[in-house]
């Protein structure tokens, strides 16, 4: 009995690192598109160079929001590209609304961002109801995606993260599907995605509140097949509602998923999970801790436009360490760490108690 005991406290508890000098990245009082908000970076890392992609927007009261470009050789120590945004939203496309929560994979030679986006733009939103954003003038046979601002996610290319080409909505126009993530590579020749509809819940999709599906495709701007339940929230926990966060890590147990989780069905706290999926099969869940790794708890992550949230979306494995960028109370960026191996030995003990 004391030993089992024994084990469920370990199993579980291990917790990301944070950087002593967070921020990384704060806004930049010189520019008046990312004086407000600096938030939710997608991160490369490639040839002793960090490349953030982040979110960014100034203090207008539409709230558009684009992507600015830092670069680092030590992953803390980040220099702006540009005075200007590296990425806008369109002028009079489906995204012109704004564009947000860059993730990052490389195919080829070419990288894959999924991003957010809103056909208007969303307004100051922390200032609004909880899920409350600026709605356009619409008649009553206006589309549902432009009616209600929908948020859904595109697909962009780009050789160097300075230059991009817009392939499209991803995912379905009345959906809310965001935290739309690609896997970094083919499995049994087909692209894989982590995606959150919003609106699938309830007795025909089995989960409560809004959980990570995985879906499958051999084109990346096809996405037909059948979604699968991955992971749901839990009831009564700090991860009742929950979503994909970072681009899964191939490792040599299996494929790690850092997640985000919501407390109080959605508007309390969010905090960071992890679990590990078969590298053979993405759909089978082998690993998944009970305890969350990392929570808000400084200042930077409990004051801002999100009072209390920690959200990744950034990773990469550097020899033994893995390294966790997230965005704090939507305002600042933050970096996280820990030894890779022991989140694997947690993760493999979690099914195993």
């Amino acid at each position: 009995m004391n030993s089992v005991k024994s084990k469920q406290q370990e199993v579980g508890m291990i917790r990301l690192k944070k950087y002593k000098n967070n921020p990384v990245l704060k806004p930049n009082p010189e520019n008046d598109w990312e004086n407000l908000v600096v938030c939710n970076p997608g991160v490369w890392y490639e040839n002793g160079v960090f490349s953030m992609l982040y979110r960014a927007a100034g203090n207008d009261k539409e709230h558009y929001i684009r992507f600015g470009l830092a670069t680092s050789t030590d992953g803390v120590n980040f220099t702006r590209v540009s005075d200007e945004p590296v990425f806008y939203p369109s002028s009079d496309g489906p995204d012109m609304g704004g564009v947000e929560d860059a993730r990052i994979v490389k195919f080829d030679d070419e990288f894959y961002i999924t991003y957010a986006y809103r056909p208007f733009p969303p307004g100051q939103y922390w200032k609004f109801d909880h899920d409350v954003v600026l709605l356009p003038k619409s008649g009553e046979n206006t589309p549902l995606v432009y009616k209600n601002n929908i948020a859904n996610s595109g697909l962009a290319i780009s050789k160097d993260l300075r230059n991009f080409k817009r392939l499209g909505r991803i995912t379905t126009s009345n959906l809310d599907d965001r935290d739309v993530i690609l896997f970094p590579e083919k499995i049994h020749n087909k692209f894989v995605m982590l995606h959150r509809p919003k609106e699938w819940i309830g007795e025909e999709y089995g989960v409560d509140n809004p959980a990570i599906w995985i879906r499958f495709s051999e084109d990346l701007m096809v996405w037909e097949e059948k979604s699968v339940l991955l992971l749901r929230g839990i009831n009564g926990t700090w991860e009742e509602k929950i979503g994909g966060s970072t681009p899964p890590l191939k490792t040599k147990d299996g494929w790690l998923v850092i997640y985000h989780g919501v407390e109080n069905g959605g508007q309390g706290y969010y905090r960071v999970g992890a679990a590990l999926l078969d590298l053979e099969d993405p759909t089978k869940v082998i690993g998944r801790l009970k305890d969350w790794i990392m929570e808000p708890e400084h200042d930077y992550e409990i004051e801002g436009y999100y009072n209390g949230c920690v959200f990744p979306t950034g990773n990469t494995i550097i020899d033994d360490t893995l390294y966790v960028y997230y965005g704090a109370a939507d305002k600042y960026i933050g970096l996280a760490t820990c030894d890779i191996n022991v989140l694997l030995k947690q993760l493999n003990d979690s099914f195993n108690v």
